[in-house]
């Protein structure tokens, strides 16, 4: 069994996005992710722009597989986009908590007003 199986998700999310927090500091030389972060976020904005309509399009074929590795791309590259801007999974995790319980009808308005 890998280390991946005995891996809880949000495990697995916490180091990714440790991860990607390195890559800022990293040989964009050496590695997609830091090259990805140097060229900033019109670049990551594309590529989750592209992994989003591959997403999409693997959705409208029914491609489980194609579904699942679209949907962890886009997860990944909104990762990057996240450590780009200083950002973690936590900072995800506690917005995701304070909407928790909320109508989002309600929670959308409550944007607009702020």
């Amino acid at each position: 069994m890998s280390a991946a199986t005995n891996d809880s998700a949000g495990d697995i999310l916490d180091r990714l996005s440790a991860t990607l927090t390195a890559r800022r500091r990293a040989d964009p030389t050496k590695s997609y992710t830091a090259r990805l972060l140097a060229r900033g976020p019109d670049a990551i904005l594309k590529k989750i722009g592209e992994e989003a309509a591959e997403l999409i399009m693997a959705s409208k074929d029914g491609e489980r597989d194609a579904i699942l590795c679209e949907a962890a791309d886009v997860l990944f590259h909104t990762l990057v986009l996240l450590a780009f801007h200083g950002l973690s999974i936590d900072d995800v995790r506690r917005e995701l908590a304070r909407r928790e319980g909320v109508s989002g009808i309600e929670e959308k308005k409550a944007r607009r007003t702020e």
